[in-house]
């Protein structure tokens, strides 16, 4: 049975932040993950978790300016010192809240660039940099692939193909993908199939429902099927809800109850 965690940055909302640990909880959820920790105070964060007998799983590196369309700074050149500014703050908040895995946000390539070699070389050298940081600290860091066609258009990595072959190349043992069923069923379709091939790599998976980004019982993909794969897979990791809910969160968890959450 899929292990699945709740992403609090998407679920939740109708409640101020910290409340959404508590809602959590009480929905039968045992961890949690959200994207940008670091307009909270860590010790808040990690009482908020202890209080509710949460695990956090997974945080994001700083990201840039999200507010103003930045998605990430890995692969921007003239950005390195607030990357690795970056990574360290994420580090200390890893560590301080044991969690085990940061994504390292790749960023966008602009739609008047030049020429992509310059994002790719500086993508790779940061990439490997961050990996061998994350590494010092026995932390996974993480390469996510999303989807340029609707939600992040120009966004570095956009297929886990992709992705895959920047890990071979890089060759870094910590260094793992994270399967986003959503953004994977958008730019290359065949779910369970491309599941499966990436497997190997995979370090975390995250799910939402195409077209709207909804619960897994509404949209395109097939989740009995597809949890049914990852628990025939032997994938023993976690499975976290990233997606945007239709209107209450904690009446819309109906399609958990068959993996243990929802009440």
């Amino acid at each position: 049975m899929p292990k699945i965690a709740a992403n609090l940055t998407m679920l939740f909302t109708e409640l101020p932040f910290p409340e959404r640990f508590r809602a959590a909880a009480r929905c039968g959820f045992t961890a949690v993950e959200h994207l940008f920790p670091y307009q909270h105070d860590m010790a808040d964060l990690k009482a908020w978790l202890d209080e509710n007998g949460l695990e956090q799983v997974l945080i994001n590196m700083p990201a840039g300016d999200w507010q103003n369309g930045e998605r990430g700074l890995c692969c921007l050149p003239g950005r390195e010192a607030e990357f690795e500014a970056g990574i360290g703050q994420a580090i200390e908040y890893a560590k301080h809240l044991d969690c085990p895995r940061v994504h390292v946000v790749a960023g966008r390539v602009p739609a008047d660039a030049k020429s992509r070699a310059p994002y790719e070389d500086t993508y790779r050298r940061n990439l490997a940099w961050a990996a061998d940081r994350l590494a010092e600290h026995g932390l996974m860091a993480l390469v996510e692939s999303i989807n340029g066609k609707y939600d992040v258009p120009g966004f570095f990595v956009q297929t886990t193909s992709a992705v895959r072959a920047i890990l071979a190349e890089l060759g870094r043992p910590n260094l793992k993908l994270q399967f986003d069923a959503y953004h994977v069923q958008i730019m290359q379709g065949d779910l369970v199939h491309n599941f499966r091939a990436d497997l190997r790599d995979i370090g975390h998976i995250q799910i939402g429902n195409p077209p709207d980004r909804h619960e897994p019982d509404v949209g395109e993909i097939n989740y009995p099927y597809f949890f049914q794969a990852i628990d025939d897979s032997g994938y023993d990791g976690w499975v976290a809800c990233e997606y945007k809910p239709k209107g209450d969160t904690a009446a819309g968890l109906g399609w958990a109850r068959p993996y243990g959450v929802g009440g």
